[in-house]
């Protein structure tokens, strides 16, 4: 968007709200995208193409028009649509560090039940739990004396009954914060396309309206030209 011409450093009034700004935080109407100017002016009537308006007044309107524009395709707006035209309007950054922000957010507790499902779904446990039931088995099969868990290895499987019932619920809390990531996840990459592709609508759109003006400004030069021409062939 272009910055209103000349280098006044003197403050001049928003012809919306009023208040006094500097001269390079104020935007010229007639130099704002059609759509919003046609926003303005039906809100403002009395607005002339030298009026000027503040930054916060444009980006107020450049979030009316995004979210009548998603309005008109998509019916009811959202939250997160709320949230996408005002980060448009605004020009900030909507993409965020899903994993981070989930992981900051973790208690101790829920540290735990991830590590601990970590180790549980992970080769180094099969190896290691395999090994521990390899020993038990031949400890008590081949030993000699008194054996602390002879065959039908009561013990063993109590111990197993225990591990298995501890390890499902928290295999369980683990998945659910899993599942909870991934709709922030979700959530978040519906926003960033939602973004990009008002982004790439407001591109064309820009694009469309400097080849337009491109347009009359080189009818007029070659209607000039025409004029010097047909001056000449007088003289």
């Amino acid at each position: 968007m272009m910055k209103p011409s000349g280098d006044e450093a003197i403050a001049q009034r928003c012809a919306i709200s009023g208040e006094a700004f500097p001269a390079h935080d104020l935007y010229m109407v007639d130099q704002l995208r059609p759509e919003i100017q046609e926003r303005i002016r039906t809100d403002f009537p009395g607005m002339t193409p030298d009026s000027r308006i503040s930054r916060r007044e444009l980006a107020r309107y450049r979030s009316l028009y995004v979210q009548d524009l998603l309005r008109q395709e998509r019916g009811e707006l959202t939250a997160l649509d709320e949230q996408v035209a005002r980060s448009l309007a605004e020009g900030a950054v909507i993409s965020a560090n899903v994993e981070q922000d989930f992981d900051e957010r973790r208690s101790l507790g829920e540290r735990l039940s991830d590590a601990l499902a970590k180790f549980g779904g992970s080769w180094s446990f099969l190896i290691c739990f395999a090994c521990l039931l390899a020993a038990w088995i031949t400890i008590n099969v081949m030993g000699r004396g008194s054996l602390f868990d002879p065959y039908p290895f009561i013990l063993l499987n109590l111990i197993l009954s225990c591990i298995a019932a501890i390890q499902a619920p928290v295999i369980m809390m683990s998945q659910k914060r899993q599942e909870a990531k991934d709709r922030l996840r979700s959530l978040n990459d519906y926003q960033v396309n939602l973004k990009a592709e008002l982004e790439i609508r407001h591109l064309h759109e820009k694009l469309d309206h400097l080849i337009s003006k491109q347009w009359q400004r080189l009818a007029e030069i070659q209607e000039l030209q025409l004029e010097i021409l047909q001056d000449q062939d007088r003289r």
